[in-house]
């Protein structure tokens, strides 16, 4: 084979490579966002999960119409997320679905945003033993039968978390929470199994203060 012909192979070769990145850049851009005109299993978990929230109240038939753009309209509002009404990586995050490994004992993307998210907003300020402990008390409730069995069901519980009224859950993810995240979503758990927790110098409820206590971490006390 010649110089020239040589040349010409690689150029081919070249302009195929190309075309196959933009393919599959495209694929995995339409995999990772749903707008309006979208349908299939995960357009129904979004509809799933907005209607079991409170945000959407048509059918759940795995089309994204207009009243589940509207949904996740109110969903991004409420979340401190980009209000534009398609469901990208970031909506699906917080929503709790969205499907790329993380390395994180299996666990998803979503998942470790999603709870590096309520742990930075409850936790902000405590030693790192103590956040991995707030992650860990969410993953508790999980496996325990007085509450939601899904992590996004935990979080968005309603009256489950003040930071979710108070606007710390939208505030910026400090970066060791996502480290926490991951090292409770890992099987991490200082607690030794608590699904409640509070702050002795804040806390109102005197329920609270009947639940078993079984560690204190940082300003928080770790409760059965």
């Amino acid at each position: 084979m010649s110089v020239k012909q040589k040349k010409i192979v690689l150029a081919v070769l070249l302009i195929f490579a190309v075309n196959f990145l933009i393919i599959a850049l495209a694929q995995s851009a339409k995999a990772e966002s749903y707008k309006r005109g979208s349908s299939g299993d995960t357009v129904k978990e979004i509809q799933n999960r907005l209607k079991s929230w409170g945000y959407y109240e048509g059918e759940v038939d795995g089309i994204y119409g207009s009243r589940t753009e509207k949904a996740v309209r109110y969903f991004q509002s409420s979340n401190g997320l980009t209000v534009d009404g398609k469901a990208g990586k970031e909506t699906l995050a917080a929503l709790g679905i969205y499907e790329a490994s993380s390395g994180s004992g299996g666990a998803s993307e979503g998942d470790v945003y999603l709870l590096a998210r309520l742990i930075s907003a409850e936790a902000r300020g405590e030693p790192y033993m103590g956040q991995v402990a707030v992650g860990a008390v969410v993953l508790n409730r999980i496996d325990h039968p007085s509450f939601p069995n899904s992590l996004s069901g935990v979080i968005y519980q309603s009256g489950a978390f003040s930071c979710l009224d108070d606007g710390q859950f939208d505030q910026p993810i400090a970066e060791s929470a996502y480290r926490a995240a991951r090292e409770a979503l890992a099987g991490s758990d200082p607690t030794g199994g608590a699904i409640y927790y509070f702050n002795p110098a804040t806390a109102t409820s005197k329920w609270i203060w009947s639940r078993p206590l079984m560690v204190v971490i940082g300003s928080h006390r770790f409760c059965a």
